[in-house]
């Protein structure tokens, strides 16, 4: 049997088909009743939409994932999907009702440290290198960090759905290619089955949106998934697929820090909000996104040909020209006619 027979595999089809099928075809009943309770994201001056838009689709992703992850997976799986759970209701109720932060995010926090606890495997690509406290300590902080770019980046129509999918599809081709556990592979294609469910009723003009309560347990699921596949052996792949939000979000953090200003603000500071303030077209940012990301898969697969510094060094350019073309879409969008 081939890899990728190994991870696609009928079983995996048939719940990717059932994920699929959760998110797109209960998208339209779900709008109704978001509607219908007024549960919308309305227009302001730090926002990408214009018209208010109803905002909650993300019940319908952790409803497909979550039962999908822990039947399609070949370990346990209470200590992630309890708090990706958790986290999926606390953000329903930011959504709904607002939290502040001092309870956002030690949740996140929290969650974090649950799920390490089960999982020592985790620190071995940092063990050679510092103190295993210490190993524990950058583990947790950057999961916690890419919960919340993750929910930071999900700023313009269509574009959480498309990262995740890339790195869902990411996922599984490294594993089949490179002859990782196919478990994490399947867990990869359901994800993107998932997003692509999600993304018939989000491409631009968006019919819904996401809100808190998808994207923050996505990113602690995705998170969870990648440091899984740096635990098996390519770390730095991990590190490559999602290159462009990890790059993107920690920049514009960066920006926000040196101006002191509130980080955990919502704005619309980043790479990709800039561009698509300068294009009016959500649609163009997401599209150069993904081939930005397609590029990113690809060297991702070939990550043993290249070494740690070719690959890193061959990452590191499609996602600066990225950035570029975005700065300079922002740009032109700011600069009066004629100056």
């Amino acid at each position: 049997m081939t890899d990728l027979a190994r991870v696609v595999t009928p079983e995996v089809l048939l719940l990717a088909a059932f994920c699929f099928a959760v998110v797109a075809g209960g998208s339209g009943p779900l709008i109704r009743l978001l509607v219908k309770f007024d549960l919308m994201a309305h227009p302001n001056e730090r926002s990408n939409h214009t018209v208010a838009t109803p905002e909650g689709s993300g019940i319908l992703v952790i409803a497909a994932l979550i039962p999908a992850w822990f039947l399609i997976a070949d370990r346990p799986m209470a200590h992630v999907l309890v708090p990706a759970l958790v986290l999926g209701v606390l953000s329903w109720l930011d959504d709904t009702r607002g939290l502040s932060p001092a309870i956002r995010f030690p949740a996140h926090i929290l969650a974090v440290a649950a799920a390490l606890w089960f999982e020592p495997t985790f620190i071995y690509p940092l063990q050679q290198f510092v103190p295993e406290p210490l190993a524990y300590f950058i583990i947790a902080f950057v999961w916690v960090w890419f919960i919340n770019l993750f929910n930071f980046m999900d700023g313009i129509d269509g574009i959480t759905g498309a990262e995740t999918a890339s790195i869902g599809i990411g996922v599984a081709a490294v594993v089949a290619v490179h002859g990782l556990a196919a478990d994490f592979g399947a867990l990869g294609i359901c994800t993107a089955a998932t997003a692509l469910g999600f993304l018939i009723w989000n491409w631009p003009p968006a019919k819904v949106f996401l809100g808190d309560v998808g994207s923050v347990p996505l990113g602690f699921l995705l998170g969870w998934l990648l440091l899984s596949l740096a635990a098996a052996g390519p770390w730095i792949v991990a590190i490559i697929l999602p290159a462009y939000y990890l790059a993107d979000s920690t920049l514009t953090l960066l920006y926000r820090m040196v101006r002191r200003k509130k980080i955990w603000r919502a704005h619309r500071e980043h790479f990709y909000q800039r561009a698509a303030v300068g294009w009016r077209n959500h649609g163009r940012v997401v599209i150069c996104m993904l081939a930005c990301n397609l590029v990113l898969i690809a060297i991702s697969v070939t990550y043993d040909r290249f070494g740690f510094f070719g690959s890193w060094v061959l990452a590191a350019v499609p996602v600066a020209v990225l950035l570029a073309v975005f700065l300079g879409a922002g740009r032109s969008a700011s600069t009066p006619p004629g100056a």
